[in-house]
């Protein structure tokens, strides 16, 4: 009697958070028909599982998936962790809702997601998975500056228009309802490229093997041919100094909910001016004005995230091996690896903490291949105007971050729309981080083969669509402070 009012109590709590109405014809996972019971089990008025002497059992009868106008049913279960025809107690289904819910979440697919139970029978439950869908399809313009941060463009570039690469750019997410994505660029400006890439997450019935594919050409008529003072040197000409073409395609494996696997080969063809080859002969290696090489590469990603966008709790890891080039033109094995971590700490506060290091080998390599700290998902707060080439490296970031304030932004509907509300959320932290570069070849810069440090405090700004602004003032060991600007990365 105390455990059948147990389960009546989480029933009712269940049940409280999820009586909804919709007009929209649902789809229902069903259970494949009841089978004998196995040893140690009892069928009792054909609806209760009862295991003596073990919690008493709930059976998953159906699944309801509401709200996914575009999304097909297969990829909102793939990332349920239940099937119709299983069973478990109680608290573990409803800690499993929790874990479908921000799963379906991480998926960059819904703007809300509900997993809970909706009705029951005896010992039978159906579940109730109810989305909200993003906007999928982009066509907008394209503007962006192309130095490797706002900081650069604004105070070092002046904001120079002749930094910024515009056109026009396709995103189509969900593309065929599968969590595809669809990107093409065409750019003039700093680059005069097209782009296209294809990524789809799963190709086969057993949903676990993905694929996608993407190609770049373009020229420039300025570029980096080296690194002064920590500095990057451009040189500019009236006539393209700069021609490049780059394919790959990659092949993915996703056996489970959280670990992805990436195998890739691709092709990359670079061509510099006479004039850039007389700045800097070693740009590529042996002295050359043009380069073509393939690569080879494996990735390996495990996600363990509350909300992977703007994650307060959990855990994520990347790691990499990569091989450019098969002769002395180009020969460099890399290995990469990232670590990221974040805990509460109460209700509305949490500390994160990342790690990330980069090896290539051999250590001699040319200007080409020598970039490291600076670019990339590899960077220091607070050394956003410079830049440290090397061949090892290795960054420790922590941060502690409170939520301050939130609020909503109304758009009222029409006849044929919905109305939205944008949600704006605010958060302020202060952060430290440490780094190390080698160089065996640093010339006239001086930030390599030594400690470095940086700290500051900032304010994150979340908003729709995933959008993160930071504003954070900074310091480094060198003096030096300001206000710096950021997108999120959690690496």
């Amino acid at each position: 009697m105390v455990r059948e009012r147990k389960y009546s109590l989480w029933l009712l709590l269940a049940l409280a958070c999820c009586h909804y109405v919709s007009a929209q014809v649902p789809v229902i996972v069903t259970a494949p028909l009841a089978q004998p019971p196995a040893d140690g089990f009892t069928l009792s008025d054909s609806t209760q599982i009862v295991s003596p002497g073990d919690e008493t059992l709930f059976k998953v009868r159906n699944i309801i998936i509401k709200g996914n106008k575009r999304t097909r049913p297969e990829i909102v279960l793939r990332e349920v962790p239940f099937k119709p025809g299983e069973s478990y107690p109680l608290p573990a289904l409803v800690k499993k809702f929790e874990v479908g819910r921000r799963q379906l979440m991480n998926t960059a697919l819904f703007h809300t997601v509900v997993v809970a139970l909706k009705s029951f029978e005896g010992y039978e439950v159906d579940v109730l998975v109810e989305v909200k869908e993003r906007w999928y399809i982009f066509p907008v313009p394209y503007f962006k500056p192309v130095d490797r941060n706002l900081n650069q463009w604004l105070v070092e570039q002046k904001a120079s228009l002749s930094r910024v690469n515009y056109g026009a750019k396709l995103l189509y997410n969900n593309a065929t309802g599968r969590n595809d994505k669809l990107r093409a660029w065409v750019m003039n400006g700093y680059t005069k490229q097209l782009s296209f890439s294809y990524d789809r997450l799963y190709i086969d019935k057993k949903m676990k093997w993905g694929m996608n594919v993407s190609f770049a050409m373009g020229k420039n008529k300025e570029m980096n041919y080296n690194t002064i003072e920590n500095k990057q040197a451009f040189f500019k000409d009236e006539k393209f100094v700069r021609n490049f073409m780059s394919m790959t395609t990659e092949a993915t494996y996703r056996k489970a909910i959280k670990t992805r696997h990436r195998f890739g080969i691709g092709f990359t063809r670079e061509q510099i001016s006479d004039t850039i080859f007389s700045l800097n002969p070693q740009y590529f290696a042996d002295e050359r004005k043009s380069i073509s090489f393939p690569e080879l590469y494996y990735m390996v990603s495990y996600y363990d995230l509350d909300y992977i966008p703007y994650p307060t709790k959990g855990y994520a890891v990347e790691g990499g091996l990569g091989k450019r080039g098969l002769n002395k033109v180009m020969n460099i094995w890399q290995l990469s690896a990232k670590a990221f971590g974040s805990w509460h700490t109460g209700k509305k506060s949490f500390v994160s903490a990342g790690v990330h290091g980069t090896i290539k080998a051999p250590f001699k390599q040319p200007y080409y291949n020598q970039r490291m700290l600076g670019y990339g998902s590899m960077f220091m707060q607070g050394y956003e105007y410079y830049v440290v080439d090397g061949v090892a490296a290795a960054t420790v970031k922590s941060t502690y971050t409170r939520k301050l304030f939130n609020f909503n932004i109304k758009i009222p509907g029409g006849k044929k729309r919905e109305p939205q509300r944008i949600p704006v959320t605010f958060y302020g932290k202060v952060f430290g981080n440490a780094g190390y570069v080698h160089n065996p070849q640093p010339g006239n810069n001086f930030l390599a083969d030594k400690m470095l440090y940086s700290g500051g405090f900032g304010i994150d700004i979340f908003t729709l669509y995933d959008v993160t602004f930071k504003l954070e003032w900074s310091f480094n060991q060198l003096g030096q402070n300001g206000i710096f600007l950021h997108r999120n990365s959690i690496f």
